[in-house]
């Protein structure tokens, strides 16, 4: 798996697999398949796959630990843009079918609808990420307070599920919403659990130098 992780043919791989989404619903959109609303559709289906790439690159860092293939790593700078790609295509298509690229009747209807606004919120974190994801803004911005910037992809989480929470409220139809606020809240668990067992470990070491 290690070897396989290395491959020079991983990185294209796995930026493909990323793209078959946007090429289904392209091929869909295309051929009529899309349904009675083929909009809403692609509004819909572009909020989806942000979700589950956002589920995805959270994912990487307790699978890399679990699994003990630090390899996975290199996977993960490319599948965080491709969070911020589907959503900027979520923005697009909401801005487009819905709102005719008005940009005063947007701002209007981000001000006037709790669940645009905090989609939005979180879309704007998405880009102060995406803006900041390249070595040279590492450099400018330092580890840590750009390892500070980059946490806040929890609040892009938790965000994330309350916008598609309060989309589906209209319809009471929670289903999947369940399904992923369930998975993210195990993902971000787990970095609380893994933080608590470091500042354990931390308190034992520095109890055990002072005796």
């Amino acid at each position: 798996m290690r070897k396989l992780l290395l491959h020079p043919l991983a990185k294209p791989l796995v930026f493909t697999l990323c793209l078959l989404p946007l090429a289904w619903l392209v091929y869909a959109a295309v051929s009529n398949q899309l349904g009675a609303n083929p909009a809403e559709a692609l509004i819909r289906s572009t909020g989806d796959w942000t979700l589950r790439a956002l589920c995805l690159v959270l994912a990487v860092t307790p699978l890399r630990v679990l699994t003990s293939t630090p390899q996975m790593a290199r996977f993960r700078r490319m599948l965080g843009l491709f969070v911020f790609f589907y959503a900027l295509l979520h923005l697009l298509c909401y801005s487009w079918f819905d709102m005719g690229f008005e940009v005063s009747d947007i701002a209007v209807d981000i001000a006037k609808r709790p669940f645009i606004l905090v989609g939005f919120a979180a879309f704007v974190l998405l880009v102060l990420m995406a803006a900041t994801s390249f070595n040279r803004a590492i450099r400018a911005l330092g580890a840590k307070r750009w390892q500070a910037l980059h946490r806040t992809v929890y609040a892009v989480a938790g965000l994330a599920v309350l916008h598609f929470f309060w989309m589906r409220a209209g319809k009471n139809d929670f289903g999947e919403v369940a399904v992923y606020a369930a998975i993210l809240a195990m993902l971000l668990g787990w970095r609380v659990w893994q933080a608590a067992r470091r500042r354990s470990v931390k308190a034992g070491t520095a109890a055990a130098a002072s005796r």
